[in-house]
């Protein structure tokens, strides 16, 4: 019996594993595009940045909070998460920006500060579903169980 259940929670961290993949995909095709544009039509690795973390965050938050663990989370440490995130991604963006510059050609500078910000979150994937699943989406833990207990007679 222990084995069935040890069984079924594997497949269970599996398709939780499978269903938050699929919904970084969705996220990360909608804010890759999006950090592509604006960077190709000249805004600054910053705003760009900016835009596509909050394109890419309002879908990934709505599919990890319905599709993949199915419960709201804890508001506060996901919104810590999400927030750092961003900061590493402008970090890495506005540095990747400030190296380019010697580069003639825009298509490259844009692919190379596109690819940089794909690459942050390529990094922070693992560490975001570890953190989502230990800390924002975390079961309740399950209360004790009452104690059993004998009437006695008086």
């Amino acid at each position: 019996m222990r084995a069935l259940t040890k069984l079924r929670s594997r497949r269970g961290r599996w398709l939780l594993w499978a269903k938050y993949s699929a919904s970084s995909v969705v996220a990360t095709v909608v804010s890759q595009l999006a950090f592509a544009l604006c960077y190709w039509f000249g805004a600054p690795a910053l705003v760009a940045t900016l835009v596509a973390w909050f394109a890419g965050a309002v879908p990934n938050y709505v599919l990890n909070r319905r599709y993949t663990w199915g419960r709201s989370g804890q508001k506060l440490p996901y919104t810590l998460i999400v927030v750092g995130s961003a900061v590493s991604a402008a970090l890495v963006t506005s540095l990747t920006d400030h190296l380019v510059r010697g580069i003639d050609s825009h298509a490259w500078k844009t692919l190379l500060v596109t690819g940089s910000y794909f690459g942050t979150y390529a990094v922070l994937f693992i560490v975001k579903f570890v953190l989502f699943d230990r800390l924002v989406f975390a079961k309740p833990a399950a209360a004790p169980a009452a104690e059993a207990r004998t009437p006695v007679a008086t």
